[in-house]
């Protein structure tokens, strides 16, 4: 998710003179993505999230292949997850360069260049002759699929009203986490019975098909359009004088400025934030177990139950179910959201209208933070041979609903604690997770080993139960350490 507005973008305020030139929406203005029809916002939404779909399922369908590519190119199995690492690693560095490039030249160009750079760089996957062609691509891979991590968000945020905004958002939420737990199910059918370059192949299809509906998703992005309205303006009058307010931006804050600062103030927050550190951390962590688990299942239902290739794909069923129960669990977490601000707004003084703490975003994350590491005791404490296998897999269904719980509940408050810095917050909080996601499996398989099943699930539940007071810490004392904060929005 990333913020529609760049950082430290300030609003300009025109003379009375200039007033008259600057170009805004009109009263139902065709031109506002707000005002097109509610259908067609829908399948826009839709053809967004299937894209980010398409790049996160990319990433994890590619565990499947593990034994017939160590077979075919005589790779260890260290070298052959690196594809999955280095696909990650990509996902981690685009969104930096993204975000700025699509306040500049708009999210609909960006869609588009994406995803068929995506397309082409599945090609070298599909018919490598070697691991070396087959890692390159799939880093690439990873690097040109990353705006629809980075920019989908506010594409949805451009087409709906804040009060429309829940379900749509909601759909946008769940494809980021749904993709990699799809990956591994739809990988183990098709390599059970073809080769391995049929994945790829699928791949090539379903982001050909991507390619040519994103062609025909118009541009949202109101400042944007708005340019492009101003232009037009000043072509049908002759008068030059009509401008929008995001040119005059534009003139001030370059596109070289605006990569530099997406370059470097992620880091920032990243290392100088306590808050922001903490719970980039955490998601960090999360990330990094579920992409674990792409190893660790198969080995655990191999060894103890028989599983064969698709029969491991379908394991990951169970985080499917916990994440739709998530997604289930929304409408109950934002009637207490409204609950607390109108407790907020009764407790203010009179002619007093105060900004909803950031805090009140966090109750999903002390939920997640729960379910989380009981998940891992649960799955790990019943990974014996004797138990029936679909005990740790119920299991898992509490690790989806923890972890989509939590990243909801961290995303929105980053969002809301640092609204002049949203987009540098949510880019440090990806940066961290794909980090974490591309180092955990490539030991991921060697810890269950050499711990036992039992007590390498029982480390990383250690690990979850030490994050899991944070959000508590910062719904309690947030506002205190917002207010010593010189990024934190502060009340």
């Amino acid at each position: 998710m990333s913020s529609s507005n760049s950082d430290d973008e300030k609003a300009t305020i025109p003379s009375p003179s200039e007033d008259e030139f600057l170009v805004k929406w009109d009263d139902n203005d065709h031109l506002n993505p707000q005002n097109l029809p509610v259908v067609r916002k829908w399948l826009i939404t839709v053809a967004v999230c299937v894209g980010a779909l398409a790049v996160t399922c990319g990433s994890s369908i590619y565990s499947a292949i593990y034994d017939q590519i160590i077979a075919e190119f005589h790779s260890s199995q260290e070298v052959v997850t690196l594809g999955l690492s280095l696909f990650v690693i990509g996902l981690a560095g685009g969104p930096m360069f993204v975000s700025p490039l699509s306040e500049f030249y708009g999210r609909r160009f960006i869609y588009i260049i994406s995803m068929i750079l995506y397309f082409i760089w599945n090609i070298p996957c599909a018919t490598a002759q070697n691991m070396q062609t087959l890692l390159i691509g799939r880093f690439f891979d990873g690097l040109c699929g990353s705006a629809f991590m980075s920019v989908a968000a506010g594409t949805v945020t451009d087409l709906f009203a804040p009060q429309d905004i829940q379900a749509p958002m909601i759909l946008f939420t769940i494809t980021p986490f749904l993709g990699p737990v799809l990956g591994p199910l739809l990988g183990g059918f098709i390599n059970s019975y073809v080769s391995w370059r049929w994945t790829f192949y699928v791949m090539l299809i379903w982001t050909g098909i991507l390619s040519g509906v994103l062609i025909f998703v118009p541009e949202t992005y109101a400042p944007v359009l708005l340019s492009q309205k101003a232009a037009a303006m000043r072509k049908s009058t002759g008068n030059e004088s009509y401008y929008s307010a995001s040119e005059k931006t534009r003139a001030s804050r370059p596109l070289s400025v605006a990569l530099k600062e997406s370059l470097y103030r992620p880091f920032q927050l990243l290392f100088l934030e306590p808050m922001c550190t903490l719970l980039c951390i955490y998601s960090a962590l999360l990330l990094g177990i579920l992409y674990l688990f792409f190893g660790a299942f198969p080995l655990v239902f191999t060894t103890n139950h028989g599983f064969n290739l698709w029969q491991n794909g379908l394991t990951f069923l169970g985080l499917v179910v916990g994440q739709f129960l998530a997604a289930a669990l929304n409408p109950f977490f934002r009637k207490n959201y409204l609950r607390l601000v109108a407790e907020q707004r009764a407790k203010e003084k009179e002619g007093e209208q105060q900004r909803p703490a950031p805090e009140f975003r966090l109750p999903p994350a002390i939920v997640g933070g729960i379910l989380v590491p009981l998940s891992l005791f649960w799955f790990g404490w019943t990974t014996y041979s004797s138990v029936h296998w679909i005990v740790p897999i119920i299991g898992s269904v509490f690790f989806g609903t923890g972890m989509f719980l939590a990243f909801q509940g961290i995303w929105t408050f980053l969002v809301d604690a640092y609204p002049s810095y949203a987009a540098s917050a949510l880019a440090a909080n990806v940066c961290a997770r794909c980090v974490c996601a591309a180092a955990f499996p490539l030991f991921g398989d060697q810890m269950y080993t050499n711990l036992g099943y039992q007590w390498a699930s029982s480390l990383l539940a250690f690990l979850a139960l030490a994050m899991m007071p944070f959000p508590y810490l910062f719904y309690r004392y947030g506002k205190a350490i917002r207010a010593r904060s010189k990024f934190a929005f502060s009340s």
